[in-house]
């Protein structure tokens, strides 16, 4: 019988047996996301209220020219300084430095990291908190292609994608196919940027990770691997951006190939 799949397994996963002391910061990086900055706010603040969580939220944005900025601090007047805080910065960096600089105004023992364009639903945080207790795990990834959790968890409901083209579809299964293949980082979902780290885990992945941009995902993922951190998944449903553009090009398509060569041949 597998341990996971016991009743006391299951009940520990399906609810919070014990109050929760931990806190979690949620490291939301921003370029243009004036339209859709307030309703993830909401939904966040909506579920971790709703899981009697102690949270915060850092705006991390790239000096967006949409107005993002005054939203965020509109927001932080509605709920709190403590709760939404801007730490903006002078340009567009990338990806990997926006969470090396909202890491520097975390106050939680927990960090979540995930996209501020409704592509990661905050729904599935309580899952991730509930896999990571239940398990004792330093990092749970959320992923787009797996049907069950792992370890299992008897919440989770099948990951997918929805609003891509079949363009887009092909991309993602090709970058994580070709990184599976050549790495075997033991993760299904190497591209996704929807996780949940314990802080000094995050901080200490971070200090030997390389790349910048969209390989910085993979990256962090196949060296938490090999420095021996445990990895948990839960299926998530990923939905392509409501308002705004995507910022995925040939550009970063290119960068990604490179970065895992690199990592193979360092790693």
């Amino acid at each position: 019988m597998n341990p996971f799949e016991s009743t006391v397994s299951l009940n520990m996963q399906g609810q919070f047996a014990t109050p929760d002391t931990h806190k979690y910061s949620v490291i939301l990086p921003t370029y243009n996301e004036r339209k859709n900055l307030p309703v993830i706010v909401w939904l966040l603040a909506k579920v971790f209220q709703e899981q009697n969580l102690a949270w915060e939220i850092i705006v991390v944005d790239d000096a967006s020219p949409d107005g993002t900025q005054e939203i965020a601090r509109q927001l932080a007047g509605v709920y709190g300084e403590d709760k939404v805080v801007l730490k903006p910065r002078s340009g567009k960096l990338g990806l990997g430095t926006a969470y090396i600089h909202g890491l520097n105004f975390c106050t939680g023992d927990f960090v979540i990291i995930m996209d501020a364009d409704f592509s990661h639903h905050p729904k599935f945080i309580p899952q991730f908190i509930r896999l990571q207790q239940a398990h004792n795990l330093d990092i749970v990834t959320g992923t787009r292609y797996r049907s069950a959790s792992t370890p299992y968890s008897s919440d989770a409901t099948p990951g997918g994608v929805h609003g891509w083209d079949l363009r887009r579809k092909l991309v993602s299964r090709g970058a994580n196919f070709l990184a599976d293949t050549v790495l075997n980082p033991g993760v299904s979902d190497l591209t996704g940027s929807f996780r949940l780290y314990r802080l000094p885990v995050l901080r200490h992945i971070i200090t030997v990770t390389q790349s910048k941009g969209y390989v910085f995902q993979m990256e962090m993922m196949v060296r938490a691997r090999a420095l021996g951190y445990s990895v948990g998944e839960i299926p998530i449903t990923f939905v392509d951006r409501i308002f705004g553009e995507s910022k995925l090009g040939a550009d970063e398509i290119v960068s990604y190939a490179k970065g895992v060569w690199s990592l193979f041949t360092s790693v």
